[in-house]
């Protein structure tokens, strides 16, 4: 059974933090969701915190630091995204957005992706709608319809955090899809692609019959 790559990004600046509290809920409920539908999910967590430094690097001389370059691979290559960010000033950190700046933005076209934001009050939850949910339609993923915000209050209130990040959680396990795998090739036959080319032994039999 293929395993469901998914890829959480959280941009939370101190250890511990909120958003990485989150980042942990949605990863967990994400998770048994997939398993609740047949599926085995493979997650990595990361904090882009660690990688502040080479993100602003890239941004100064174009170049990607190796480690940075093999984590874009890995969002690239997954089949799904989580992505937290804390909300300061009413929109995502720019930690966040230069993560997402410094891609190509044709790499994430069709992704599912599961959005997270934190903060210290209730009224910066819309800044999912205004400011992430843009973001990720700007780059053409498939956004889930439930976006989790939590404020400092929601830690205490843990049913209804945990209705919206299970809803969430339970969108996003729906828009993940096994992998085609390539058929086999028959038994007893080696694979071969067709590529327009004559195998070189081929030639050397019909020169022989001529």
């Amino acid at each position: 059974m293929q395993s469901q790559r998914i890829v959480v990004l959280t941009a939370g600046l101190r250890q511990p933090s909120s958003s990485r509290l989150l980042a942990d809920r949605l990863a967990s409920a994400t998770g048994a969701a997939l398993k609740e539908r047949g599926q085995t999910p493979e997650i990595e967590i990361v904090e882009l915190r660690e990688y502040a430094r080479d993100l602003t690097n890239q941004l100064l001389t174009g170049f990607a630091a190796a480690r940075l370059s093999q984590l874009i691979e890995r969002v690239v290559a997954a089949d799904a995204l989580i992505a937290v960010s804390p909300i300061f000033s009413g929109s995502f950190s720019g930690l966040f957005k230069t993560f997402f700046d410094v891609l190509d933005p044709e790499v994430l076209v069709g992704k599912p992706v599961l959005i997270g934001a934190t903060g210290g009050t209730a009224r910066h939850s819309l800044a999912l709608e205004y400011a992430l949910r843009p973001l990720f339609s700007y780059l053409r993923t498939v956004v889930v319809p439930t976006a989790v915000y939590a404020a400092s209050e929601d830690w205490g209130s843990a049913a209804q955090l945990s209705a919206r990040v299970d809803r969430a959680a339970g969108e996003l396990a729906d828009l993940v899809r096994p992998r085609p795998t390539a058929p086999a090739a028959p038994a007893g036959e080696p694979d071969e692609i067709d590529d327009g080319l004559v195998p070189f032994e081929r030639l050397l039999a019909q020169l022989g019959d001529q």
